[in-house]
């Protein structure tokens, strides 16, 4: 371990050396020199740990440097051939045309002119303004005095309401770009002069919520009978208490729920897991394998735990099996994202070979220190690393010759990053009805997003009382 080009392992040693030849020091200074070395041992271990060889995220690396283990690309910067750019285009139909005239003064005189056209140049710009619609219902009178009233649009119930693009709009500054609700209110107040109370944007958001009911329960079946799904789970604050959010999630879908327990009880209760057959990919929190399914194991996850175990404890193989699996991802994706059973065989072959060299290395523990006769013998991080792998070789490498399963659970982790982003602005949920709302809103935003729809459409679908395609064409 290097800290500022000292090498602190060194030292350690060094001073661990000392004490061993120095017969001068009473019993009672020797072990608290002991003690504080093994404090200063555990507290540099955790110090030095980031994003690349733990679960910690980029953004509390100390001045981070992005880094790839892909190696430098070939690819030129910018947008790469094929991508769909974003270029200001001109509009077929502007909604202002102002003619410029030639102030004639300025040509030159004595010769004739004739119209020739014109040149074009358009300023796209937006126009933030309130739209009001009055509707009149006419009022007719018989002669004895009875008013007839003509009906008034579904939806329009008070003298004075909001519309639904005011309401789609608010709940998608909130829920979509997680925006405060009292910065909503001014935005409202300030650019459009519509008085929005933060009371009413709540409600705008609890409709929503209520109107999803039926994507719920479509988003939770449709799950059940995947045959891949990433589940992953991440604490929040709801109410000043710790408290978790659950996901689980396919590449076109999204479901999150909040709970006060992390493990099974949990994931009973939203009724997920326990009707899914298929392959769950997650990372190895142990309550997931208590579901009567195939598992496959996240090895982004591996590949930070191997490099901490190279930093921190010099384990050489952990070095080799994180190239190894790098290396066998690589030769994955280029063979189309599965190998023949014989050539997986292979690989598996090497994987096992180095986790034999492994344990010589990284030994388990002596049982003859062992105190009392029950209990597993405590182990090194890396021990647990290199078992884990050992144990579970199946789970880990299901990638290799199982198409559709992926190298890593980044799909899972992608689904509950925004949750980490509106505990950073907001700090935390004020109740557990504001994180279902949350919860319930974003998912289908972003199963939207993920069949092609964008949130603005989606929202105006759902206040209009409407269910996407997508969904249409899964219940048919």
């Amino acid at each position: 371990m290097t800290i500022e080009d000292i090498d602190v392992d060194a030292a350690i040693d060094s001073v661990k050396e000392l004490l061993k030849t120095e017969r001068g020091l009473s019993p009672a200074l020797r072990s608290s020199l002991e003690v504080m070395l093994l404090l200063v041992s555990l507290l540099l271990n955790r110090i030095t740990l980031n994003s690349k060889n733990s679960s910690k995220p980029p953004s509390t690396d100390p001045n981070r440097k992005k880094t790839s283990r892909k190696g430098k690309s070939d690819r030129k910067p910018g947008g790469q051939k094929g991508h769909d750019g974003t270029t200001l285009e001109p509009v077929d139909d502007p909604d202002e045309v102002t003619d410029i005239k030639i102030d004639r003064r300025s040509l030159p005189k004595g010769t004739q002119y004739q119209e020739a056209g014109y040149e074009a140049r358009q300023v796209i710009d937006i126009d933030i303004a309130r739209f009001v619609t009055e509707y009149r219902a006419q009022v007719l009178e018989d002669v004895q005095g009875n008013r007839y009233v003509a009906s008034f649009p579904d939806g329009v119930k008070r003298p004075v309401q909001y519309g639904l693009s005011l309401k789609a709009n608010a709940v998608y500054m909130s829920q979509f770009q997680l925006v405060p609700y009292d910065r909503i209110r001014d935005y409202f107040q300030d650019q459009m002069h519509i008085p929005v109370s933060v009371g009413s944007l709540f409600n705008f958001n609890k409709e929503a919520y209520e109107g999803l009911d039926s994507f719920g329960e479509w988003a939770k079946n449709k799950l059940a009978r995947s045959d891949l799904m990433h589940a992953d789970e991440t604490g929040v604050n709801i109410g000043g208490k710790r408290h978790w959010l659950h996901c689980a999630s396919t590449a076109s879908l999204t479901w999150l729920y909040p709970h006060a327990k992390r493990g099974t009880l949990a994931m009973d209760e939203e009724g997920i897991l326990p009707l899914f057959k298929g392959v769950l990919c997650h990372d190895h929190w142990k309550p997931y394998y208590r579901y009567d399914c195939l598992h496959a194991l996240c090895n982004a996850h591996h590949l930070r735990e191997l490099e901490r175990a190279w930093e921190q404890d010099h384990q050489q193989w952990a070095r080799e099996m994180q190239m190894l699996l790098i290396e066998m991802s690589k030769v994955i994706d280029d063979a189309g994202g599965s190998l023949p059973p014989d050539e997986a065989e292979q690989w598996r072959q090497r994987y096992r070979k180095l986790l034999e060299k492994a344990d010589v290395e990284c030994p388990p523990p002596d049982e003859s220190q062992r105190k009392g006769k029950r209990g597993r013998l405590k182990r090194s991080k890396a021990r647990n690393l290199l078992e884990r792998l050992r144990d579970f070789e199946q789970d880990v490498l299901r990638f290799m010759e199982v198409e559709y399963v992926p190298f890593t659970n980044n799909q899972g982790e992608n689904d509950l990053r925004m949750t980490k982003v509106q505990q950073k602005i907001s700090g935390c949920f004020r109740s557990m009805q504001g994180a279902k709302i949350f919860c319930r809103v974003r998912s289908y935003l972003s199963t939207c997003r993920k069949q092609g729809m964008t949130a603005t459409q989606a929202l105006a679908l759902l206040f209009e009382g409407k269910s996407p395609d997508f969904m249409k064409m899964d219940e048919a």
